[in-house]
């Protein structure tokens, strides 16, 4: 069992997303401080174990500094910022950096923080606050080896695995292909999941069928409540969805990788944002392809689990 005390570590941004990581850290018994630019957000933390910081220099100190904010703009303030962690003379050794940039973002701040000898370690997520608290958060990893090594036993503590992908910015590459993929699922579970219905049966014990399946998967199981009982409560906006597959695309472009089936989602995906569904869960795809065939879909009102 790893030393959870090892490393001083500091947690920057304590949105959903944030708060739930950093909880699981406290809770493993890491020496952990956490700052946030609405304190209070950050202060329930100290029932958890946390110390919550009065100012981000107060993460010079640690020896891993994690970020888990909004844009790209957010991690260079928080971080390069007159106020930010570096602004300070003791510097932290390895930054890693959770949240959704892009690759020109990630190589940037990384260039910078070699210039001052800081190792960046990109480490984006797949899952939300509730995948987290179940423990079922997965990360991947890219930059220097060492760093990876270092920092690994707190991002296993996070959630249920880790995967090193290699050098620079190819975790970044890897969590873009990982969001093309559930563009193109969703879509393809819709369809089905509508003519399903559209033949005779009730959606959710199609989807019941199909989750105990070797088709079945966490993803599957986890959208059945919604895709059964239509709630469509976000968890990944569609023009969030969008700006990924556009990623996606513009990166098999690059490498001339041709990608026929997202390039299909794609415009399914636009043709919901342009038909209204933008501030629900991208699964509304499921509204968007009943309306196609000619029927109205009513919720199944069944009491089902999402698997987590």
């Amino acid at each position: 069992m790893a030393n959870m005390k090892q490393h001083k570590l500091g947690w920057i941004g304590i949105g959903r997303m944030g708060y739930a990581m950093a909880e699981r850290l406290a809770k493993a018994g890491c020496d952990i401080t956490v700052w946030n630019r609405t304190k209070a957000k950050a202060e329930p933390l100290a029932k958890s174990g946390a110390k919550v910081a009065e100012k981000l220099t107060d993460l010079a100190g640690c020896d891993i500094v994690f970020t888990m904010v909004s844009t790209g703009k957010d991690v260079k303030e928080v971080l390069f910022g007159a106020n930010g962690v570096l602004s300070s003379a003791t510097k932290p050794k390895i930054i890693v950096d959770s949240t959704s940039i892009s690759l020109e973002e990630s190589a940037e701040i990384r260039a910078k923080l070699n210039e001052k000898g800081i190792k960046l370690l990109a480490a984006p997520v797949s899952g939300n606050a509730k995948v987290i608290k179940a423990g079922k958060l997965t990360v991947v990893a890219s930059g220097p080896q060492d760093a990876f090594d270092a920092v690994t036993p707190y991002l296993s503590a996070i959630g249920r695995g880790v995967s090193y992908v290699g050098d620079g910015e190819l975790s970044r590459i890897a969590k873009i292909c990982h969001n093309v993929m559930l563009g193109v699922v969703i879509q393809n579970l819709c369809e089905i999941t509508v003519l399903a219905e559209k033949a005779g049966m009730k959606r959710h014990a199609f989807l019941d069928f199909l989750n105990k399946s070797v088709m079945g998967s966490m993803f599957t199981a986890y959208k059945t409540p919604a895709l059964s009982n239509l709630d469509f409560h976000v968890t990944f906006t569609p023009e969030l969805l969008r700006k990924d597959i556009d990623l996606g695309l513009a990166a098999g472009r690059t490498h001339g990788v041709p990608m026929p089936t997202t390039a299909i989602t794609r415009d399914l995906v636009q043709t919901l944002i342009g038909n209204g569904y933008t501030d629900q869960d991208f699964s509304t795809l499921l509204l968007l392809q009943a309306r196609a065939s000619g029927i109205e879909l009513k919720p199944e009102n069944v009491d089902i689990g999402d698997g987590l």
